[in-house]
């Protein structure tokens, strides 16, 4: 699984990994929903804490295409609510 955070570079997953990672989307979607801004952003910035240092980094150099595109971890709330809705970003 190739994840790219905006504005950082990409990483390779194991798909346990990506289990541990949607967990944590699913968590923010309900935060989203709920309208807890603060609780939000901590999750946010755990998610992108997780990738980077479980996921083996990709070469910049290398052009590979994404299977999940991460947000920045300075997206807005409300920029998150159109993002993390439904399923969220990591969709099993």
């Amino acid at each position: 699984m190739i994840i790219r955070i905006m504005g950082e570079g990409q990483y390779q997953a194991s798909e346990d990994l990506f289990n541990e990672l949607n967990k944590i989307d699913n968590h923010i979607v309900n935060l989203v929903e709920e309208g807890k801004a603060e609780e939000y952003r901590k999750e946010l910035a755990r998610l992108i804490s997780e990738i980077k240092g479980k996921a083996e980094p990709i070469d910049p150099k290398d052009i590979v295409e994404s299977d999940i595109i991460v947000p920045p971890g300075d997206l807005s709330f409300e920029e998150a609510k159109a993002v993390f809705k439904g399923e969220g970003i990591f969709e099993d």
